[in-house]
């Protein structure tokens, strides 16, 4: 049985699985976790690239009225793989994988996208009003100032 810290940990794994499957960021983290469950074994990478990509076509599938069910059997799915892999290993190992596995969910958007990156499976609407500034993403600061007026033509 794992510890609880490693038990939320499979529990959050699983949660990001099922949120980034049909995002930007599903590319990135489908490769980055096959890798974790491989640890070196082609085989069990494949398996693993094979099982995610069940995943997200039975999320890209379920017709809305069970996408909810569905979206928490994947959960419980993966949670369920997370906590296996982790009970596989010997406690040294499994402190390795998991730091591993803390790092990967940290960083699970596509290099260049930063911290503040937002997977989103559906439809984003975004807006400004009253003079603000609205933007899905920015590189760098924003300002609302009046702009430069040109100098009168010479004449």
């Amino acid at each position: 049985m794992l510890e609880q810290a490693l038990t939320a940990l499979a529990t959050a794994a699983g949660s990001a699985v099922v949120t980034a499957a049909g995002t930007d960021g599903w590319s990135y983290l489908r490769q980055t976790l096959a890798r974790w469950f491989g640890a070196g074994d082609g085989e069990r990478e494949q398996t693993a690239l094979e099982r995610l990509d069940q995943t997200a076509a039975a999320l890209g599938a379920a017709p809305p009225p069970q996408a909810e069910s569905v979206r928490i059997r994947q959960e419980a799915a993966w949670q369920t793989r997370f906590e296996d892999a982790l009970e596989a290993l010997a406690p040294s190992e499994r402190e390795r994988a998991a730091h591993v596995l803390r790092a990967l969910l940290e960083g699970s958007f596509p290099p260049g996208t930063g911290a503040g990156a937002l997977f989103v499976a559906g439809d984003v609407d975004v807006r400004a009003d009253r003079g603000s500034i609205a933007a899905a993403l920015v590189h760098g600061g924003a300002s609302i100032a009046t702009p430069h007026q040109p100098d009168p033509p010479q004449g």
